[in-house]
């Protein structure tokens, strides 16, 4: 081993490039910069509240037909899920990496994200809620509202989005 290799491997050798064991620590729950940095704060925000943020910022994005289903005492996974669309692949990338940030500063905690590089199907896992962002086409294809749904309730979304004559 050389000299370099043992400075690296000893705590406090070699001045400030040594490696010290936070830096080689990964951790998805580290508190933004910007964000709430108490867990009170984090813990202060409830599923409704996290719902909120996510429609807001969806709506500040532009998405489309965006839906929100509540899946409390249907789905132990998440308290909401949130469809929407984007009209491309690249809106659909933007949607999903902005309200990814907006989450974390709200939360302190990084979402996790799903197919943002195929921009096709996104996934957000914010933890009470989940977010799925479509191109059109793609959610056609797949039609999760039909899967989640009360069938009454689907008839009146589908009137809602429909363009009138």
């Amino acid at each position: 081993m050389g000299r370099k290799d043992a400075m690296l491997m000893e705590p406090g050798a070699g001045g400030s490039s040594a490696r010290r064991p936070e830096d080689t620590t990964l951790s998805q729950d580290v508190p933004s910069a910007q964000g709430p940095a108490t867990t009170a704060a984090r813990d202060a925000l409830t599923s409704d509240q996290l719902l909120s943020l996510v429609l807001t910022s969806l709506d500040d994005d532009k998405a489309e037909e965006v839906v929100s289903i509540d899946l409390r005492g249907r789905s132990a996974m998440a308290d909401h899920m949130v469809i929407a669309s984007g009209r491309s692949s690249r809106q659909v990338g933007a949607i999903a990496e902005k309200l990814a940030d907006r989450v974390k500063q709200a939360t302190g905690r990084t979402p996790r994200i799903e197919g943002k590089d195929a921009g096709d199907w996104v996934l957000i896992d914010a933890d009470d809620v989940i977010v799925h962002v479509f191109r059109p086409e793609v959610r056609e294809f797949y039609q999760l509202e039909k899967m989640w749904m009360p069938a009454d309730a689907l008839s009146r979304v589908r009137e809602q989005v429909r363009p009138q004559p």
